[in-house]
């Protein structure tokens, strides 16, 4: 497990930490119930912040990636494969698939190749 650096993590009810300044979750026990799940200590402070999402699911977020980093890190990989599979395509498919199809795979390609530039 990693803790990912400078994600926000949400505690609920508008609350949000910086994933790398929480130190210790520990979930309330004693008047618990709504908007009182989980005491949050952030580095620096003393007195805690009373989250109210469940200890383990502040946890799950505190030690995975976003879902949109996990999403953007797969698109990219997609990409790249899309262009490593169009550079296979040779030029009677591309000039056919361009002047009966409509689909310009150099000009796809460019693309794919600016987007992952970027």
């Amino acid at each position: 497990m990693k803790i990912q650096s400078s994600v926000l993590v949400h505690l609920g009810f508008g609350k949000y930490v910086r994933s790398d300044q929480v130190t210790t979750v520990i979930p309330i026990e004693e008047e618990r119930g709504p908007g009182r799940r989980t005491f949050v200590y952030l580095e620096g402070q003393t007195d805690p912040i009373i989250a109210s999402r469940a200890e383990d699911t502040i946890i799950r977020d505190l030690v995975q990636e976003p879902r949109e980093v996990t999403q953007a890190r797969q698109q990219q990989e997609i990409l790249q494969d899309l262009l490593a599979d169009l550079g296979n395509v040779n030029s009677t498919v591309r000039r056919i698939s361009r002047d009966e199809g409509g689909l310009d795979l150099e000009r796809l390609e460019r693309r794919i190749r600016q987007v992952l530039e970027n």
